[in-house]
């Protein structure tokens, strides 16, 4: 009880007296995985066109960014490091997950899809943006796992993840590039993996708001209800601002960087509700500049896909508001394994040596 009492008080004190401590964080990260993050609920036929422009969008995406000076963290399905079918069979696991569902896996029969070589297949490799997204060291190169692996779903377990982590870092690596972020696909957060994310240098991941809707679960656990609701979130305050303060996330690692918003993709049925939307992220965006807590924003690259000139003006308003934001406010853009490596520091700072 003693050392939390002092912990809180070292705490408190370096709140005062560092200035960044005090100015709000705006996180960005995407969820990036092509084919492999949707293969399982769409078809080429259906989505290869949106899939495709992936390939055209991250390099826009990255010049929007730049221009206002965003940051953002990149959760890459290792997949998409191969640079051909021979690399990607090389790094895959000796031990892969037999999921109760054979659809989820992409693994066996859905690999006969896939080319050679990455010239050939813009749905599955991309190497060529992913060395876009190092080349300047400014934006994070984070993972998404291998295989865009499901860690809630029934026939998996904590050994067939911890090969797939392995593999995920293994592929990385020939990039120079070091895991430090991860972003569970479909947001199935296993919390008894956290541990196995630890061993293998990777500091954070992307949570889930706290609201019961948005509660990390597998497919069947996600009922219809539940989308409505995340629907109606996304235009209307029902739950909250969820921005939270880095004190909140300090005290154990990895740290969970949770998502504050989904940015839903412009929808041609509802685009009277766009303003509602493009407002929604804005307040939010506002109240962590404003009270020095961080707001947490993702999406996918294929949301992009269609409707593409629509959702880029909405991002580009969404960028304004935080340029104004870092003005008036100081309100900064970090990756993800930026604001870990500050919350180390300042937990080592905080963390009094008691005889």
């Amino acid at each position: 009880m003693l050392v939390v009492l002092v912990k809180e008080y070292y705490w408190n004190q370096l709140h005062h007296n560092i200035p960044n401590m005090s100015k709000g964080k705006l996180i960005i990260s995407l969820d990036f995985e092509l084919f492999w993050g949707v293969r399982d609920k769409r078809t080429l036929d259906s989505y290869g066109e949106s899939i495709t422009r992936v390939h055209s969008i991250v390099p826009r995406l990255l010049d929007r960014f730049n221009q206002h000076k965003v940051k953002a963290t990149f959760a890459t399905v290792g997949f998409l490091f191969a640079k051909d079918k021979n690399e990607l069979e090389k790094y895959a696991p000796e031990l892969k997950p037999s999921y109760s569902d054979k659809n989820l896996s992409p693994y066996g029969e859905p690999m006969k899809i896939v080319k050679d070589k990455n010239e050939q297949d813009p749905y599955h490799y991309a190497p060529q943006l992913i060395q876009l997204l190092l080349k300047d060291n400014v934006h994070e190169v984070g993972s998404h796992t291998f295989s865009h692996y499901y860690c809630l779903e029934e026939g998996q377990n904590a050994e067939d993840f911890s090969r797939d982590v392995d593999s995920a870092i293994a592929i990385s690596s020939t990039y120079g590039n070091k895991l430090e972020s991860i972003v569970f696909p479909r947001n199935q957060v296993n919390e008894s993996y956290l541990k196995i994310c630890m061993e293998r240098g990777i500091s954070s991941y992307r949570g889930t708001e706290k609201i019961w809707f948005n509660k990390p679960e597998s497919e069947t656990q996600t009922t219809l209800l539940k989308k409505v609701f995340r629907t109606l979130d996304c235009y209307l305050n029902i739950s909250g601002h969820h921005t939270f303060s880095l004190k909140e996330i300090s005290n154990k690692q990895p740290y969970n960087i949770r998502s504050s918003r989904f940015f839903r993709p412009y929808n041609k049925r509802l685009p009277f509700l766009e303003f509602m939307k493009l407002r929604r992220i804005k307040k939010s965006m506002t109240h962590a500049a404003k009270t020095g807590e961080v707001f947490h924003l993702w999406w996918h690259p294929h949301n992009f896909g269609d409707h593409t000139e629509e959702n880029f003006d909405i991002l580009e308003k969404i960028l304004v508001h935080y340029s104004m934001l870092n003005k008036k406010y100081g309100f900064e853009s970090v990756t993800m394994s930026e604001l870990s490596e500050e919350l180390k520091l300042l937990e080592n700072k905080t963390t009094p040596i008691l005889n």
